[in-house]
């Protein structure tokens, strides 16, 4: 009787070749996070490391030390104080005019045909995007003191002064609203189409009139949206620079944030402090801003 001879065993790759749980872990999220290092690599330089230089620099003495003498000097100066006030004011009437004019703007925009939704969407498009120095020399050359429209209805009319100075208070809030308008009805565009016509329809099957409806749903669902654009342009409207300066007959014709720190950079009687200062509180502000968005989006979202 002969002998069956079996086959051998598989033998078993050897314990050290197989990797352990903690080192593919750590694999898998090297993997899933390389597409992102190049951006976080460039928002660590290009924002982490100046916002904390900034900080740094706010609490700074130059004696050595740190303290709050620099915040003190700041609240103390009145023109600063004037700055923050004006940047404030600046950016609650911006938002305040950009959404009375922009919502409406963009539910009407929402209702449209596909023809007429992209005429206006690219018409505010490039209306959003045309800003800074070339935006406030079409402003001065038209409405400004010697601008053609002024011109003209100086010598047809007979009316002098008809537009206030582009660099007044007034005068910004004009400037500012050519892309501040826009740009509100860009950013809830897509947010107003969350109200479906199926709701309406439902509503008045019901036999709810329009006013119970926008009362009970529509002003109820859309709110969230519209006050998440109203913080966003009021936080883009006190971070503005470019447009504030070209349109200001001097530089400390308008006191805002931006232009003081502007003013301080330029000027060698100011320490780097001043502006440090200003900037922080600017920073402040921003974020401040972008906290209560995200809570109003996250409202906001129990509809999507």
């Amino acid at each position: 009787m002969g002998l069956v001879s079996t086959p051998p065993e598989p033998s078993s790759p050897p314990a050290a070749s197989i990797p352990p749980r903690s080192a593919r872990r750590t694999r898998k999220i090297l993997a899933n996070w390389a597409p992102a290092l190049p951006l976080l690599l460039f928002t660590f330089v290009m924002l982490v490391l100046p916002a904390t230089r900034l900080v740094n620099d706010t609490f700074a003495l130059r004696g050595g030390g740190y303290g709050f003498d620099n915040i003190r000097q700041v609240i103390g100066n009145p023109v600063d104080r004037q700055a923050v006030v004006g940047s404030l004011a600046l950016g609650v009437v911006q938002a305040t005019i950009a959404t009375a004019l922009g919502a409406p703007a963009a539910w009407l925009i929402t209702r449209m045909r596909l023809g007429g939704r992209a005429f206006w969407l690219s018409l505010m498009n490039v209306a959003s995007n045309f800003a800074g120095i070339g935006l406030a020399f079409g402003f001065v050359a038209l409405i400004g003191s010697t601008g053609m429209l002024t011109l003209i209805l100086g010598g047809v009319f007979g009316i002098d002064d008809p537009f206030p100075s582009t660099g007044s208070f007034t005068g910004m809030n004009i400037v500012y609203l050519y892309f501040n308008v826009p740009m509100f009805v860009l950013l809830t565009l897509p947010a107003l189409s969350v109200l479906k016509d199926d709701w309406q329809e439902a509503a008045a099957v019901c036999h709810a009139t329009r006013r119970q409806f926008w009362r009970h749903v529509g002003v109820p669902v859309l709110s969230p949206f519209v006050v998440a654009g109203w913080l966003l342009i009021f936080t883009w409207t006190i971070g503005v620079y470019a447009v504030a300066y070209a349109v200001a007959a001097s530089p400390g014709s308008q006191k805002l944030i931006t232009l003081q720190i502007g003013t301080t950079l330029e000027s060698s009687v100011f320490g780097l402090e001043r502006a440090a200062v200003l900037s922080v509180l600017l920073m402040l502000l921003a974020v401040g801003a972008t906290m209560l968005y995200r809570l109003s989006l996250r409202r906001a979202q129990r509809w999507l």
